[in-house]
């Protein structure tokens, strides 16, 4: 069957099976080998009724992106889904929260988680020269294999998301013949006080699904692939988060505070011995980079959308003649991850992260809610169920979660969003 081609001059090549290994790689990252402590320590065995309650609220989330990604087929992910429904100047904005104040900043921190994991192995790493060529020399791969084609970007998604998820399921595997009933045994609920901190903790766990909708003007039928996609992928994480949870709770228990940095790593050295440590200090490394190649193959993708309704340069549209990517967007985009990666100096910027995370995907479920009034009875596109329930359910989720910040990080993203704004008008004028 021919591949066809989007107006946009893209190849549609990525189906069910790439959007949710790639859900998968982009949720399951650095910090799921430190999360089972985490949460174990603050709510005990009754940590498991945390992971079904944060499933909810994302589960509410998901399936409104799910909703309007059959809808809205052209490449952006969340911009595209805001700019089909209010327009340039909410997608603007949306586009620089998402791309520099939840992506870049992301991508270059786990950059340097991958650096100081093999630091630990390799202690010629904690020099800076060294580090900055590791970086050089990843992102560079990154960029050169997505330029080649959006198929070459999954490829390397799926290969890594495999290898990453084969030691999480060697843990569950031999680790459930270690679980002591005991340690999964709770006596009294938390305090709400103490759920509600550790919830806050246990949704941004689950964050991160939406990168893999940038590619959304290469999704192969995108009205089956992205709801497909989108629901297998968050089940599969769902139970690969459940499952690690009962096993490192069901092992080192009470002792799980001992463990608090490296808990997975403590259960792998008890299952094989000290190689067991090594090996899943190697897996965070190598989770971090399927982390970092989601980004850089999904999130240019919204630079280029942005940049077809002149709102970003228009150099960032070109498409590349040979292997039809937007080849300027990702060339740039990687080298904004590899300048912040090197910098270091970016991690007081990083307090934008949860919030901006939080207004895009509250702008993505009001999208949703406006393009379902205004969809036609004939269209035959995914309809999340439950009515309007389901939307509010997310929308309450993050409002909830927008009360819990602290008030650096509410200050600093009014202030980010008030120099977006003023781009936005003083380009609208330039161009006049």
């Amino acid at each position: 069957m021919a591949i066809e081609k989007t107006d946009e001059g893209l190849k549609r090549v990525v189906g069910v099976p790439g959007l949710a290994l790639a859900i998968v790689n982009g949720v399951i990252g650095a910090g799921i080998f430190a999360l089972p402590a985490i949460v174990g320590i603050a709510l005990g065995a009754f940590s498991i009724f945390g992971y079904v309650f944060c499933s909810i609220m994302l589960a509410a989330i998901m399936l409104c992106y799910a909703e309007i990604g059959s809808k809205v087929t052209s490449s952006g992910g969340s911009y595209a889904y805001v700019e089909a429904a209010f327009g340039n100047f909410p997608a603007y904005i949306i586009n620089w929260l998402y791309f520099f104040g939840w992506n870049v900043l992301g991508s270059a921190a786990l950059m340097n988680i991958i650096a100081d994991s093999l630091a630990a192995i390799f202690p010629v790493f904690l020099n800076p020269l060294i580090r900055a060529v590791l970086f050089f020399v990843l992102i560079g791969f990154m960029v050169l294999l997505n330029v080649r084609g959006a198929r070459q970007g999954i490829g390397l998604v799926k290969l890594i998301t495999i290898i990453k998820l084969l030691p999480l399921l060697g843990i569950i595997i031999f680790g459930f013949s270690q679980v002591k009933a005991a340690n999964l045994h709770w006596e009294h609920a938390p305090s709400l006080k103490t759920f509600s901190d550790t919830a806050l903790i246990l949704f941004f766990a689950f964050a991160g699904f939406e990168t893999s909708l940038g590619v959304s003007g290469e999704f192969k039928n995108p009205q089956r692939t992205v709801p497909m996609g989108i629901c297998l992928g968050g089940i599969v994480v769902l139970i690969v988060y459940m499952l690690l949870q009962t096993v490192t709770q069901g092992v080192l228990g009470a002792a799980m505070a001992s463990f608090k940095d490296a808990p997975l790593a403590a259960v792998a050295e008890k299952i094989v011995g000290p190689v067991g440590a090594t090996i899943l200090l190697l897996t965070a490394a190598i989770s971090c980079f399927g982390c970092v190649s989601a980004d850089v193959m999904c999130t240019p993708r919204s630079l280029f959308a942005g940049a077809n309704d002149g709102m970003f340069p228009k150099f960032l549209t070109k498409v590349h003649p040979k292997y039809a990517t937007p080849h300027l967007a990702l060339v740039t985009y990687g080298s904004l991850v590899f300048i912040f990666s090197v910098a270091g100096g970016f991690k007081q910027l990083a307090v934008l992260a949860s919030a901006a995370i939080l207004l895009i995907y509250l702008a993505v479920i009001l999208a949703t809610i406006k393009l379902r009034k205004q969809q036609q009875a004939s269209e035959k596109t995914f309809k999340a169920p439950g009515g309007l329930v389901t939307p509010l359910i997310g929308i309450a989720a993050i409002v909830w979660l927008l009360s819990s910040l602290s008030k650096w990080e509410i200050l600093s993203t009014i202030i980010f969003i008030a120099v977006v704004c003023i781009m936005y008008f003083v380009t609208r004028q330039f161009k006049k």
